[in-house]
């Protein structure tokens, strides 16, 4: 029974840092409106639809997180209640999977940062500079949210296997 609620602890505490990524997209949706109201200068205008993809894109991962760890904390309890040693051994592989995949997250979101960062100091048009702007404060934002999940993943992939052991 410790597995199930090591479990669904780590899936709640997901839900919640899944809307952080909802909260971002808001504010980047918000600043896309208020470029697009109150913006006249070339480089506010040329915020709006950057900001607007932005806001879209964090929006669309904080949802599609939100609702996929959602639905794990009951599909957690049927498949402990069907197989909780297929059930351990399937979270096993499912964390060190993640794992692996924050790995290749974490070496690919800075080297987008420095490129986007390069376009910012060598392509001067407002257009150009907005969009790179808002892709580093979009990376960092993920870099963030991630950052934290990464945190809570490792933690689990622990737990789990000290309960193997104490077992």
């Amino acid at each position: 029974m410790e597995l199930l609620k090591l479990a669904t602890e780590w899936a709640k505490a997901e839900v919640f840092s899944t809307r952080f990524f909802i909260l971002f997209a808001f504010l980047f949706l918000i600043a896309s409106i208020g470029f697009w109201q109150l913006g006249k200068t070339d480089l506010a205008k040329a915020y709006i639809i950057p900001t607007l993809v932005a806001g879209v894109l964090l929006m669309t991962i904080g949802l599609g997180l939100f609702f996929t760890n959602k639905s794990r904390i009951t599909q957690f309890k049927k498949a402990f209640t069907t197989n909780a040693a297929a059930f351990y051994e399937s979270e096993i592989e499912r964390t060190e999977s993640t794992l692996k995949e924050y790995t290749v997250v974490f070496k690919v979101i800075p080297i987008l940062i420095v490129v986007a960062a390069l376009v910012m100091l060598f392509i001067t048009t407002p257009i150009w500079r907005a969009i790179s702007i808002t892709t580093v404060a979009m990376l960092i934002v993920i870099l963030l949210v991630d950052g934290t999940a990464y945190a809570r993943i490792e933690t689990y992939h622990k737990e789990l296997k000290l309960l193997n052991k104490n077992s």
